[in-house]
């Protein structure tokens, strides 16, 4: 009876371990995130995303994904879901844990190419850890909408 229970339970951590990892964002959800904001933006215009995103809306803060939007010329940010104390600031030179200009790196690939990924180190809202992070990038206009996950 015990084996079973132990068993059982073994089972049933196992189940939870797998729905958890089925939860995780992936890239894909990434890009889709920022090309929904991107078309939100070409609908309604980057004020009223900028409002979306800092309500907190569900289409753009799911757990640990969630997009947040700069300004391409300056660097500044204009919106941020999960942490708001750095909207208006511009971190274009603020170093990751390893030191990496990371959002430079965000900046010049949005100005040269448009679109693509950065990896670097970032608080996991979640988990409230430093973890790796890889984050996907979308210029519309004079923005730079960002949509990341974090590396497992």
């Amino acid at each position: 009876m015990k084996r079973l229970l132990t068993t059982t339970a073994l089972l049933a951590c196992l189940a939870a371990a797998q729905a958890q990892a089925a939860m995780e964002p992936t890239e894909k959800d990434a890009i889709a995130m920022a090309e929904r904001g991107a078309a939100f933006i070409k609908a309604h215009g980057k004020e009223e995303m900028m409002k979306k995103i800092s309500a907190k809306d569900p289409q753009f803060l799911q757990g640990e994904l969630y997009v947040d939007m700069r300004d391409i010329k300056t660097g500044i940010v204009l919106a941020h879901p999960v942490n708001p104390s750095i909207v208006g600031k511009d971190l274009t030179d603020v170093p990751d844990a390893n030191g990496k200009k990371y959002r430079r790196e965000i900046i010049e690939l949005a100005q040269k190419h448009g679109k693509g990924w950065v990896d670097y180190q970032y608080k996991n809202p979640v988990s409230g850890k430093i973890e790796p992070k890889t984050t996907y990038i979308l210029r519309v206009n004079d923005v730079v909408l960002e949509a990341g996950i974090y590396k497992k």
